[in-house]
């Protein structure tokens, strides 16, 4: 049995993974999808101090309190910031860590630095909406993308309602990498989002980095055809992916074979 930790993206809660959730745990692993603090079901816990940090220590915490191992670690989105500094926390007890169409930052990097233009408006946003350090969800679709992808109802009302605003804080804060060696060492696996709708790819491509890394090995990397939230648009595709990580158990019962 594994144990895999599934980390959102912004805005989003642990809600999002609802349709992964069960395959995952109809193969016998234990999976924890928490929302993170001052978001989802925690959105009551939001202030203008939640940042990056916030939200590793809090991801550490369960890690070291429940004294998880060998845990796949996947990070979509925003989280792609997220799981990197866990990683690096507590390099001993992830086995894997997944990135779901998202980048992996480098040490003293923050979402600011990776995507300027939307950390850019996401300022404009909470400005005019936010009091200043409370950036608003986007609830409209993203002309033919939908929203982050969906553009299918009921799925895509049902994303509007569920999103809750998140600190600027959390796109502002810089990453802090201690073990690098051990972060290193990890397994990293890639899996990308093709599709979402011509706004959504012209965003992509306005980063600084390829996405995904042009140097992932090929079977380090998984595309899926379909928009950034690919858990909620193809859930079954993203578990097998996932699945496939998990360590296979050692065949049993087979008779030995003898020579005559």
């Amino acid at each position: 049995m594994s144990t895999y930790l599934l980390v959102h993206g912004a805005f989003h809660g642990g809600w999002v993974w609802q349709r992964v959730t069960p395959p995952l745990e109809d193969a016998g692993h234990r999976v924890l999808a928490p929302s993170l603090v001052g978001l989802g079901d925690r959105a009551d816990q939001l202030t203008p101090e939640v940042g990056l940090d916030t939200h590793v220590e809090d991801l550490v915490g369960m890690l070291t309190f429940e004294d998880l191992t060998d845990v796949i670690l996947v990070g979509h989105s925003y989280a792609g910031m997220v799981v990197t500094a866990v990683a690096d926390a507590v390099p001993d007890r992830i086995a894997e860590l997944v990135y779901i169409d998202t980048f992996v930052p480098r040490g003293g990097e923050a979402v600011a630095d990776i995507m300027p233009g939307m950390v850019d408006a996401f300022t404009a946003a909470a400005e005019a909406h936010g009091d200043g350090w409370r950036v608003p969800p986007q609830t409209e679709p993203m002309g033919d993308g939908g929203l982050y992808g969906v553009t299918e109802e009921p799925d895509l009302s049902w994303v509007a309602s569920m999103q809750t605003a998140q600190s600027l804080e959390t796109f502002r804060q810089r990453i802090l990498l201690t073990n690098p060696e051990a972060l290193a060492a990890i397994p990293v696996t890639h899996v990308h989002c093709s599709e979402g709708g011509e706004d959504f790819k012209a965003m992509r491509a306005a980063m600084p980095r390829t996405l995904p890394p042009a140097d992932l090995p090929p079977e380090r990397l998984h595309v899926l055809p379909t928009g950034h939230d690919c858990m909620i648009t193809m859930p079954r595709e993203l578990a097998g992916h996932l699945l496939a990580l998990a360590p296979q158990p050692a065949p049993t019962g087979l008779a030995q074979c003898r020579t005559p």
